[in-house]
């Protein structure tokens, strides 16, 4: 199917450009809307782990403090101490083993020891020197490996008198991988790890080498009872549902580009439809006016010879009954010479020798005419001129011709009594006039058709008239325009430019 260039360029400029445009923008959007999507399930995932961290740590630092009343009644029998650590520690599988340090951070007893020798010297480390300065509950940020390979956390929380004195220390190993198994029962392909406030990793679930990596699409959420914070993978993309969003905006957006693409081809088809029918009209005229310029000379030469020899018959034949032959045949002859002349106006060149005349002026010296007829059809006139002249540039006559046509065709509209009212007024750049008749109007069919040549409602119409008036209105740079309804009247308004 061969495609105009200027449909083409239309398409391009209306659907493929602003599609193009749209489609791209609304994808971001969507790809946005999927990464705000999948960053919200993330935090919403980290903030669950929050809560059971923090639920977890709060569950151990109330369990060591319930111990802690215990512990104190038998501060100088450690022996007494060893049987409860070691029943707490088998009873709760969080803990990788459970410890009674005196005021110095030594051992006095605990469960079995699965630290190492260095390890075992409780005083040794940081988090226990921290515990001994501060008498505040500290937990490890450093992870530590017993001799079972078994991967812990230490935390200890202070014994103290009632002067606030540090009296003991008591020490909980945390399995970490019991931590890691809470993690799995909640979200078991959640890739996340735990780092403490020196950044260091406590824990890792699922992370693997590339994600490591990648610091672009994790999100991050602190612990209130810890200084750690919780990190999250966001979910990968969803490719399949990103691709499904994207194909149904994409498919309105083109449904309503190509909706406004349709409209305007429709309005601009319009358009040219309206335009070559203008331009049929002007070439039928212009081929009407060169044929009434080739051969209106031509008719009218023999037409002037009959009309001659008639009149010499008639002079000849003086029956009445040939007087009355004559008589038809002389108004036949006139009819042929009023389209003929009417031909003529229909072919001269639109370039005339036009004056300045003065319209309020010129409908004056028609009144008598135009009331005169209007008398011989029963109608009354009403006239509304300025008292002021109202000039333009044209030619008179046709001006003249142009009025008198009108005021014609309106008279012979009435069937009966009516009025007729002849209205000028002029305005910055132009004048109006109006030739307004109450008679019987005209049908919409017919009044789609006035304006083309040879076309008549009359009988003895030649279907010329308004389209002459019609020429030499637009050639002064004018407008004529005819509304009309049946029953109710019809009105001519005609603009024309001020000098």
């Amino acid at each position: 199917m061969k495609i105009h260039k200027g449909n083409l360029f239309i398409y391009l400029v209306i659907v493929i450009i602003p599609a193009f445009l749209l489609g791209l923008y609304y994808f971001y959007d969507i790809l946005k809307e999927n990464d705000n999507g999948r960053k919200k399930e993330a935090l919403w995932v980290a903030s669950i782990y929050q809560k059971n961290w923090d639920q977890f740590i709060s569950e151990t630092m109330t369990s060591l403090e319930i111990l802690s009343f215990s512990v104190k009644e038998n501060l100088n029998a450690p022996e007494k101490v060893e049987p409860l650590l070691n029943q707490v520690n088998q009873n709760d599988p969080r803990y990788g083993g459970l410890y009674f340090l005196n005021d110095k951070g030594k051992l006095a007893a605990g469960t079995v020891s699965l630290r190492n020798e260095a390890e075992a010297d409780f005083s040794n480390l940081l988090f226990i020197q921290d515990v001994i300065k501060t008498k505040d509950t500290i937990i490890s940020g450093q992870e530590e490996i017993l001799r079972n390979n078994q991967r812990i956390i230490g935390l200890a929380k202070p014994v103290l008198d009632g002067k606030e004195n540090l009296k003991a220390i008591l020490v909980a190993d945390l399995r970490i991988d019991y931590m890691r198994n809470l993690i799995k029962v909640l979200t078991p392909e959640t890739k996340l790890y735990v780092v403490n406030g020196e950044k260091k990793t406590i824990l890792e679930m699922n992370v693997s080498e590339n994600d490591w990596n990648d610091d672009t699409h994790w999100v991050t959420t602190t612990l209130d009872r810890l200084p750690w914070s919780i990190k999250v993978k966001m979910a990968d993309r969803d490719l399949k549902g990103i691709g499904k969003n994207f194909a149904q905006v994409l498919f309105i957006i083109l449904v309503v580009l190509h909706v406004l693409f349709l409209l305007i081809e429709y309005i601009l088809l319009k358009r040219h439809t309206v335009n070559e029918r203008k331009q049929n009209e002007l070439q039928k005229l212009e081929l009407v006016g060169t044929l009434a310029a080739s051969t209106a000379h031509e008719i009218r030469n023999p037409l002037t010879g009959v009309k001659g020899l008639i009149q010499l018959l008639g002079e000849k034949y003086t029956a009445p009954e040939d007087r009355y032959y004559f008589e038809v045949i002389n108004s036949e002859l006139k009819r042929i010479n009023e389209i003929v002349s009417e031909f003529l106006i229909l072919g001269k060149p639109t370039a005339q020798m036009t004056e300045d005349v003065n319209i309020t002026k010129t409908l004056h010296e028609l009144k008598p005419l135009i009331i005169s007829e209007a008398n011989s059809h029963n109608v009354e006139c009403f006239w509304h001129l300025p008292d002021e002249p109202v000039i333009v540039k044209c030619v008179k006559d046709q001006i003249k011709q142009v009025l008198l046509n009108l005021t014609k065709n309106a008279f012979e509209s009435f069937e009966s009594a009516g009025a007729l009212e002849i209205k000028l007024d002029h305005f910055a750049d132009f004048c109006r006039l109006e030739i307004n008749d109450n008679g019987i109007g005209m049908s919409k069919e017919v009044l789609d058709k006035i304006f083309h040549p040879f076309y008549t409602s009359k009988e003895t119409g030649t279907g010329l008239g308004l389209v002459i008036c019609k020429r030499i209105i637009i050639s002064f740079g004018g407008t004529i325009q005819i509304d009309s309804k049946e029953t109710i009247g019809t009105t001519v308004t005609i603009t024309l430019p001020l000098k």
